[in-house]
């Protein structure tokens, strides 16, 4: 349960950190978006999904933990759809950075899971 609580504080970060670099629109970033075929003026919105659900955990982590399971899953889909871009537009090269966020979001997921019930 412990590892599954750092996941969860890593996924916070990550996802904070990644929304941050999105509505900067930091050169890799726009570089990733043009690979996987994602306009860049979808940037902002998909900067918040991300930021939504960063809140979202965080809120289940001290206010209600349903929150935290809503937002987990969330996240879960959102880097489900990130995964299958990178194979959609065959970019296999960094498909480690959207799988890194997936495990992180689903082991959030369970946690939060675990927190509620």
């Amino acid at each position: 349960m412990t590892a599954l609580f750092v996941a969860t504080v890593v996924c916070i970060v990550a996802n904070v950190l990644i929304a941050v670099a999105d509505y900067a629109r930091a050169g890799f970033v726009l570089h990733n978006a043009a690979e996987v075929h994602v306009p860049s003026w979808s940037l902002p919105y998909l900067a918040t999904m991300k930021l939504a659900g960063a809140v979202g955990l965080i809120a289940g982590l001290t206010v209600e933990s349903w929150l935290g399971v809503a937002a987990g899953i969330g996240l879960v889909l959102f880097f489900i759809g990130a995964v299958v871009a990178h194979i959609r537009a065959r970019v296999i090269a960094n498909i480690a950075f959207p799988g890194l966020y997936l495990l992180l979001a689903a082991a959030s997921a369970v946690y939060m899971v675990q927190l509620a019930a």
